[in-house]
């Protein structure tokens, strides 16, 4: 930018921003990121012309869905500290990255076959995620409740691991919770 700066949205277009998010995140997260910009504006009940001033590309609309997820997983991690005990918050920060992330990986490859670079976009978001689980793993180990020689980078390994895998069950809640209490349980020290 030259130095100017942006204008605020209007009242309604910030509404009829958000509702198009709201919308293609559950669209793309149901039906997968092969459903047409039309649809999901069809479903945010706006006009195609309208997502397309907000997001000029179906690849924006991705990148913007993915961004606003990791914030809302940053915003609420933020939160866990206060609202409960150093053990709880971790293990409760692992279970709501494994659940916000589904999709991400399709999200993440259809942009990449566009030619958009994801990991650039989400970069902030994800290195603020990554520092609130670097802080609540170490309240956990200090608490004893978590292993002492697990590193972030085994944690985040881990994430990847058990997001796959509940991506694999799918809608089975029941397999779901069993895979979550294995991980859990095996990052509890012995």
């Amino acid at each position: 930018m030259s130095g100017a700066q942006e204008r605020p949205l209007r009242a309604d277009a910030a509404r009829n921003r958000a509702k198009l998010l709201d919308t293609a995140t559950q669209v793309f997260t149901a039906h997968g990121v092969g459903v047409p910009t039309e649809e999901i504006a069809r479903a945010a009940g706006v006009g195609v012309g309208t997502l397309f001033r907000h997001f000029p590309t179906k690849e924006a609309l991705l990148e913007a869905v993915m961004v606003r997820r990791l914030e809302a997983i940053a915003a609420q991690a933020a939160q866990l500290p206060a609202e409960s005990a150093p053990a709880e918050a971790f293990f409760d920060c692992f279970r709501l990255v494994v659940e916000q992330s589904a999709g991400k990986n399709e999200f993440a490859q259809a942009l990449a076959a566009a030619g958009v670079d994801a990991h650039a976009a989400l970069q902030e978001s994800s290195s603020t995620i990554r520092a609130r689980l670097a802080e609540l793993l170490t309240g956990a180990q200090r608490a004893g409740a978590v292993r002492p020689e697990l590193g972030l980078p085994e944690v985040i390994a881990l994430l990847v691991g058990t997001t796959t895998a509940m991506e694999h069950l799918g809608k089975d809640a029941a397999g779901r919770e069993r895979v979550f209490a294995v991980v859990l349980d095996g990052l509890r020290p012995r």
